[in-house]
């Protein structure tokens, strides 16, 4: 039995009510959310005041009180976690722009990306947020995978994998969705 394997009978059992499951599961699903906060936390920049630790608990405090969430497997979770990491930081940089309103914007470089290898960078995450919002209005597919890649950090085999998707679908929906955000990033100027 594969580790992916044994997540999701954990979370298949837990949501069944096996307290035992449960209990062994946090660890695992701990570690999942440290790997998808790291991933995300590579492309913020410097000196973020948010540390991979605060992110994965706050995160965790979030996905754990969705208790009307039914996880069906790790692939689910993973794709919830990187939403959850998504609104958490979001959240964050707003925060953070109300502190420091005249702060000008800084674009992100999306073209060229190999989102597993990326530095960090100055992201104005409210930015990407409402483009992200506005690319879902107009293709679905293409949103959750600059969500799964760019947030949760998850290769294009696993977010082909994820989304039901062949790897070519997904490098193509990838490459549009860049290069949409591109052009769409390009008309946000910086704030009066």
């Amino acid at each position: 039995m594969t580790r992916d394997d044994s997540v999701s009978r954990l979370i298949a059992d837990s949501a069944a009510g096996d307290e035992a499951a449960a209990a062994a599961l946090v660890p695992l699903v701990y570690d999942e959310l440290r790997r998808v906060a790291s991933a995300a936390l590579r492309r913020e920049r410097a000196d973020h005041t948010l540390q991979p630790t605060a992110l994965v608990h706050e995160a965790f405090l979030r996905l754990a009180g969705a208790t009307e969430v039914p996880w069906r497997d790790r692939g689910h979770f993973v794709a919830i976690a990187a939403r959850v990491m998504r609104q958490v930081l979001v959240d964050h940089a707003r925060g953070r722009g109300a502190l420091k309103r005249g702060h000008a914007l800084v674009r992100i470089p999306l073209e060229g990306v190999d989102v597993a290898q990326m530095p960090g960078s100055d992201v104005d995450l409210v930015v990407l947020d409402q483009a992200l919002e506005r690319l879902a209005a107009l293709d679905e597919r293409q949103a959750r995978i600059v969500e799964l890649r760019f947030f949760g950090g998850l290769t294009v085999e696993e977010t082909a994998a994820l989304i039901g998707a062949s790897a070519r679908t997904v490098k193509r929906d990838w490459q549009m969705a860049r290069a949409w955000l591109k052009r769409e990033l390009a008309t946000v100027g910086p704030p009066d």
